[in-house]
C-alpha cells in the first residue's frame, strides 16, 4: 500500500521512521541525530556545500542570501551551509521547512527559522527565495511524486535549485549497514540507512526525473555515493 503526503506518494519500496509524522519521538530524536552524524561523516554536508557553492560561484547580488532546506530535518546540514558561506563572505539566511514537528523544533533550538509544512505544496510564491535545497529528500517519494516536488522545487527558486541525494550501489548499502554498528546507531536508522541506499538513484535515473520535471539541472557524482543535481533558475539574475 503506498502512504499519500499532501499529493505525493511515497516510494513503494519501503517505509523510514521520518516518513510518518506520528512516528515515536524517541525514534524520530535516535533517527535526526544519527543523520547528522552520517551527514558529516559521509558526504551530505559535502554534497550540498557543492551545490551550494556552485550557484555562488556566479552570484551578482550582494546583499544576503535566502536558502529553503526543504526536509531539513534537524537543520545539521542548513547551519553547516551557513557557516561554508560565511567563509566565503556570504550571509545566508536559511528557512527551514519540515513536516515533523520535533524537527522542525529541533531547527529552532539549533538558530534557524523553521515553518511546519508539506513539501507536496509549498506555501511560497513564485520565485521567492534565491536557493532551494533537497538533501536525501526526493528519494523518499515515488518516481510520478519526485517529478511533482522537483518542478515545485524550481518554481519557488529565484536563483537556482541544489538536489543532493544518494547513488543507488550494493557497495554503499553495505558499507552504511557495517558503519551503523561501528559508530553505534540507533536500530531503526541502521535498518533506515540500507533502505534510504536501496530507493536511491542511479546517475542517469535522477537525470531523467529533471528532464521530465522540464529542469535543466546537471548532475554530479559526489564522494560518500552520492549525487547532486545543479540548476539556475529561468531567467536568474543573482
Amino acid at each position: 500500500m503506498l502512504v499519500r503526503t499532501e499529493g505525493l506518494v511515497l516510494s513503494p519500496l519501503g517505509q523510514e521512521t521520518l516518513d510518518d509524522p506520528g512516528a515515536p519521538a524517541a525514534q524520530v530524536e535516535a533517527t535526526l541525530d544519527d543523520i547528522a552524524r552520517i551527514n558529516a561523516w559521509f558526504g551530505g554536508r559535502a554534497a550540498a556545500s557543492f551545490g551550494l557553492m556552485r550557484l555562488l560561484r556566479h552570484r551578482k547580488q550582494s546583499g544576503p542570501v535566502s536558502l529553503l532546506d526543504v526536509g531539513a530535518g534537524s537543520g545539521d546540514i542548513a547551519r553547516h551551509l551557513v557557516r561554508r558561506a560565511r567563509r566565503a563572505g556570504i550571509a545566508l539566511e536559511p528557512l527551514a521547512l519540515e513536516r515533523h514537528p520535533l524537527a522542525a523544533r529541533r531547527c529552532r533550538r539549533g538558530g534557524i527559522l523553521a515553518v511546519l509544512s508539506d513539501a507536496g505544496r509549498l506555501p511560497l510564491a513564485d520565485r521567492s527565495v534565491d536557493i532551494v535545497l533537497a538533501s536525501q529528500l526526493l528519494h523518499h517519494f515515488d518516481r510520478a511524486s519526485a517529478v511533482a516536488l522537483l518542478r515545485e522545487l524550481d518554481r519557488v527558486a529565484r536563483v537556482g535549485g541544489i538536489v543532493a541525494d544518494l547513488r543507488r550501489h550494493a557497495a554503499a548499502a553495505r558499507g552504511i549497514w557495517l558503519a551503523s554498528f561501528l559508530m553505534g546507531f540507533h536500530p531503526v536508522t541502521r535498518r533506515d540507512a540500507v533502505l534510504s541506499v536501496r530507493r536511491g538513484f542511479r546517475a542517469s535515473e535522477l537525470e531523467a526525473l529533471l528532464v521530465q520535471a522540464q529542469v535543466a539541472a546537471t548532475v554530479y557524482r559526489r564522494p560518500g555515493y552520492r549525487l547532486v543535481a545543479v540548476w539556475r533558475s529561468r531567467g536568474a539574475g543573482g
